[in-house]
This record gives C-alpha cells, sequence and structure tokens, in this order.
C-alpha cells in the first residue's frame, strides 16, 4: 500500500486552514498546515486558501513568499490548488471598492465584483463542468457546491495557440451573470467555491486531486 499525499495547506494569515486541513484528511491525504518555504515546496500538493479582500490576501502571500513558492511549483510541474480568494489571486488583478491591485498573473483576466441583484452570492449552487474534466469525476451534473463571493471572474480571456499543449478546462456557474467557478490548467488547479465546505461533493472533489499528486 503506498504511502498518503503529502499536502501543505499554505498558512498565510488569510483562509480556513483548519477546515481545509480536516477535508483533507477525509480525503486521504497526509496533511500539514504551515509556510514553511522548505515544506511547501516538496509537499506533493500545495494547497492555497483565500478569504477577505484581494488586496490584503496578497500583500500576506507576499509577505510569506508565497508568490515565490507558487511560481516556482509550477515552473517545475509540482501541483498547486487554490480555493476562493486563493482562486482569485492566480488571475491578472482584481478590482475592488474601485482599487485596483496586482495578481499573480498566471492567468489573464480581472477580478472583479459579481453583476447579481443579490450579493454576496452566499450558499449552495450547481456548476457546468466541462465533459473531461478530472476535477469533478465521478461527481453528478447536479452536484451542489457551496460559495461565499462578492467578486468574480466573468470573463476567461486565456487562449492557446500551440496545438500541443492543452487548452485549460474551466468550469462555469451563475449567479447574475456566468462566472468562472473553477479551472484545471496542468498543475494549477482552483476553484471559487469552497470544496472543504461542499459535503460528500466537496470530498469527492478534493480526492480527485489528491489522485492526480
Amino acid at each position: 500500500m503506498s504511502a498518503p499525499k503529502k499536502v501543505v495547506v499554505f498558512d498565510y494569515g488569510f483562509g480556513n486552514v483548519r477546515s481545509a486541513e480536516r477535508a483533507l484528511a477525509r480525503a486521504g491525504a497526509d496533511v500539514e498546515i504551515t509556510r514553511d518555504f522548505d515544506r511547501a515546496m516538496n509537499a506533493d500538493g500545495l494547497l492555497v486558501p483565500g478569504v477577505g479582500a484581494f488586496a490584503a490576501c496578497m500583500k500576506g502571500l507576499k509577505e510569506a513568499r508565497g508568490d515565490w513558492i507558487i511560481d516556482r511549483r509550477l515552473s517545475g510541474g509540482r501541483p498547486v490548488m487554490g480555493i476562493c480568494v486563493g482562486m482569485q489571486i492566480l488571475f491578472a488583478r482584481g478590482i475592488e471598492h474601485g482599487v485596483e491591485t496586482e495578481g499573480l498573473d498566471e492567468w489573464p483576466g480581472t477580478v472583479e465584483p459579481l453583476q447579481a441583484e443579490i450579493v454576496p452570492h452566499m450558499g449552495w449552487n450547481t456548476v457546468e463542468t466541462p465533459a473531461d474534466s478530472e476535477l469533478f469525476a465521478g461527481l453528478d451534473a447536479d452536484a451542489r457546491f457551496y460559495f461565499v463571493h462578492s467578486y468574480a471572474v466573468h470573463d476567461w480571456a486565456l487562449e492557446t495557440h500551440n496545438p500541443t499543449m492543452l487548452a485549460p478546462k474551466v468550469t462555469w456557474s451563475t449567479h447574475g451573470k456566468p462566472f468562472v467557478a473553477a479551472v484545471e490548467n496542468g498543475a494549477l488547479w482552483a476553484t471559487q467555491f469552497h470544496p472543504e465546505k461542499s459535503g460528500d461533493a466537496g470530498a469527492q472533489l478534493l480526492t480527485n486531486w489528491i489522485g492526480t499528486l
């Protein structure tokens, strides 16, 4: 029997690290919460949670050298997964209250206020997944996931012109207007919703991610 995969939940002060730890352990991972550089670099998988404002999360991430860790891991094809604001900061920029903040720019796109009558988007919602999604494998089309957010990416801007490269798999959800709910892009995966708060569906999703490590 193979040893459990080692997953580091990156603790930079802006995420529900304990709930993420419990959900990952339930999914079969050997989990550690830390901001230690070497442990984060050497883990089989790195989970980057995020709660709060885009600008504050970016500031905290940089202070913990998380931006450098994410970049180095991805350069070596080492898996990284972002959750909620941990997904949003992977885009080029975020705009909150008229203030623009640079993100990690792993993907082009702008995180902007949700265009809906009721904000924040809080509660359970379905998603529209690509047919070949690995992240959502084994889940029913009507599976629901738990969202809590006031900002999102409404337009997916990354184009893949190289025929030898696989195009990212983008999952959508709708609250007022369609928005990006999840992305699978090589070693970099992310969800706008909280799998750690999404019951059995979220547990299956995390199990799917761990299975790719």
